[in-house]
């Protein structure tokens, strides 16, 4: 679909992928948490431009495969130009994982921030099990907004000035009842793997703080504040008419829309390379086994 939303974010996702997570805590799960010690077929759910492949097939058993799929045909054909010269097995595949269905022939089914943008998260994790051979793993890399708003700390500056924790879990709240999408989503899935019958679920938190030290290396910082404006922090709210009306719709009265607007624009005029900040995305991995 050559219209799809996030055809037109792969420079967004290639710059804030990297804020989630550790390359050696990914290590760590892969070899001691799901000790994966033999070659595996995977399935990516969303797949994007295919992050989770670059980072999990290098650390799986020689001669495993990797298959992404997703709605977009952009996003699948620079996923392609990724892995054009590597060395692994891999197909991507363009459809709506909505009205696709699959058959029991992989090891592994993953997806990366792609159940929050569903109206139907439980349908769609059906669908992951489905594909699933028995003794297959699930495994699903999803946010929780909120943990990830708390998890702020700018220096000479009280949290409560630019991040109201009260008003954006409401905020998050309806947004779920309103659309059924649910950025808050990755601290549900343990529940709702063991309600669709998934075994041995573990539920983990992503190690990674991203720190921006004004002591540091200054190529080093200014790259990671550029990906911490490009993923929204700091960044400018915008016309405050046009704001403030896109909240209410939202469910937020107009005071509370108006300290929101206040609170991003205070953000976005104080926040600047040389500031001390520490922030943790807070991802949550959830896996489980399938047994037939």
């Amino acid at each position: 679909m050559s219209n799809h939303y996030w055809n037109s974010k792969i420079e967004y996702l290639s710059k804030t992928r990297w804020l989630y997570y550790n390359d050696d805590y990914l290590e760590f799960l892969v070899k001691s948490v799901w000790k994966i010690t033999s070659p595996v077929r995977i399935i990516d759910f969303g797949c994007g431009y295919g992050y989770l492949g670059t980072k999990l097939l290098p650390l799986f058993p020689e001669g495993s495969t990797y298959t992404g799929v997703d709605i977009g045909n952009k996003l699948i054909e620079h996923a392609a130009d990724v892995f054009r010269e590597s060395t692994f097995h891999t197909e991507f595949i363009v459809g709506n994982i909505q009205d696709m269905s699959f058959e029991k022939e992989y090891n592994i089914v993953v997806c990366h921030a792609f159940l929050l943008h569903v109206e139907n998260p439980k349908e769609i994790l059906q669908k992951m099990i489905g594909c699933l051979v028995d003794g297959g793993r699930i495994i699903c890399f999803e946010p929780h907004w909120i943990s990830s708003m708390a998890n702020y700390f700018l220096d000479g500056v009280n949290a409560s000035e630019f991040v109201q924790l009260g008003f954006l879990q409401k905020l998050f709240e309806s947004d779920k009842e309103r659309s059924g999408k649910d950025g808050n989503i990755g601290i549900k899935v343990p529940v709702y793997l063991s309600q669709l019958g998934v075994k041995e679920i573990d539920c983990r938190v992503s190690d990674r703080v991203n720190f921006l030290d004004p002591n540091a290396d200054v190529l080093k910082m200014d790259a990671l504040y550029s990906s911490l404006k490009e993923d929204g922090f700091g960044a400018d709210p915008g016309d405050e008419d046009s704001f403030i009306s896109n909240l209410i719709q939202r469910g937020a009265t107009y005071e509370e829309a108006t300290n929101e607007y206040k609170a991003e624009l205070f953000l976005s005029e104080i926040f600047n390379s040389d500031v001390f900040l520490t922030y943790a995305a807070n991802m949550k991995i959830t896996s489980g086994v399938i047994e037939r």
